[in-house]
């Protein structure tokens, strides 16, 4: 294993005044409230869709716009919460954790405590408790990351784990020993819920099927392409962020969904800065950073074809995303660099 210092701007060589990183790391309630009341309304907006489709062929478009539009910000704010950073206001930080983390489908105490040490040891092989897929991907492996099956098979064998009290060695390495207690009631209580959605349709009730569960399925590969890129094809073991994370060009919509987390770089720099600060962050930092690749499909369709090209034994270097120089190959044999750890 090679040595190894906690990944972040000092790390990575990244400098920034204080007073600077100060004013734009300032919390307010304002931001994320406002966040909120433009999440409720365009999941109004969703159900009714669904709600005036249901029983035609155009209910199904309208649980895939649903689910995208509760799935990724779901995924985002439950992000943005782990951090302690959405709000300042820390009661209602937690709230919205456990709420958004309940949609996620993973208890919110083990997301906070997996994901610290994420950005503690942000890709090293071996000490990184959140690295989703094995590297280097093929198409199998990009296959069964953005189906989202592998994540909820995993997140459902931790709620297990915790709710019966079978603690694994990842978890005592990451979580403060107080805290068990905690997460094996959230567990309980998450599967409970689930649970009683799953029986629902035998009762008669149909709503949280159509509103809930199917398009939880339906957005869950949306966000999941989200979430691949922000380290896919990118350097392992390395101290720099800049070498192991990527930003890409955000538009409106994906900014929206993703909470500026386009801004991935630089939130992994500066975790503290709010994500309605990412903007100016990345604005003050500019010229320290690798440009940003192209915008979420373009840089997905990139991830795609590089991971397929490998499948089939082709030459790997891609023309518009960064790679780490042993991602790029000739073609041939692929020899796996490290194992998913979630």
């Amino acid at each position: 294993m090679p040595d190894y210092v906690p990944t972040n701007a000092a790390s990575s060589g990244v400098k920034l005044d204080k007073k600077m990183l100060k004013s734009i790391a300032g919390r307010s309630d304002r931001p994320g409230m406002i966040y909120l009341a433009k999440w409720f309304g365009t999941l109004m907006g969703t159900s009714f869709l669904i709600w005036f489709s249901l029983g035609t062929f155009w209910m199904w478009p309208a649980m895939l716009l649903h689910g995208v539009f509760m799935t990724v910000p779901a995924y985002s704010f439950s992000h943005e919460t782990a951090h302690g950073t959405a709000f300042r206001t820390r009661r209602l930080n937690e709230i919205v954790l456990w709420v958004t983390s309940l949609l996620y489908m993973e208890e919110p105490l083990h997301r906070r405590y997996t994901h610290t040490n994420h950005h503690t040891f942000t890709w090293h092989v071996g000490k990184d408790s959140q690295m989703p897929f094995d590297t280097p991907m093929g198409f199998s492996g990009w296959w069964a990351e953005i189906t989202g099956f592998a994540l909820l098979r995993f997140h459902m064998q931790v709620f297990w784990q915790l709710a019966t009290r079978q603690y694994t060695d990842t978890m005592r390495m990451v979580t403060p020993e107080g805290e068990f207690g905690k997460m094996t009631r959230n567990a309980r209580i998450m599967l409970l819920i689930y649970a009683l959605i799953a029986v629902a349709p035998l009762a008669g009730t149909w709503w949280p099927v159509w509103f809930i569960a199917v398009p939880r399925v339906l957005g869950a590969p949306v966000m999941l392409l989200f979430t691949l890129i922000q380290h896919v094809e990118l350097q392992e073991n390395s101290p720099s962020i800049l070498e192991s994370t990527r930003s890409f060009r955000g538009s409106w919509l994906a900014n929206f969904l993703y909470m500026n987390m386009n801004n991935h770089v630089e939130h992994h720099l500066y975790p503290q800065v709010p994500f309605h600060a990412l903007p100016d962050l990345a604005d003050a930092v500019r010229d320290q950073l690798p440009e940003p690749d192209p915008g979420f499909w373009r840089t997905n369709l990139e991830v795609l074809s590089v991971v397929a090209r490998r499948s089939l034994g082709r030459p790997t270097k891609s023309a518009t995303i960064r790679q780490a120089p042993h991602m790029i190959t000739d073609g041939g044999p692929v020899d796996r660099i490290a194992q998913r750890t979630m």
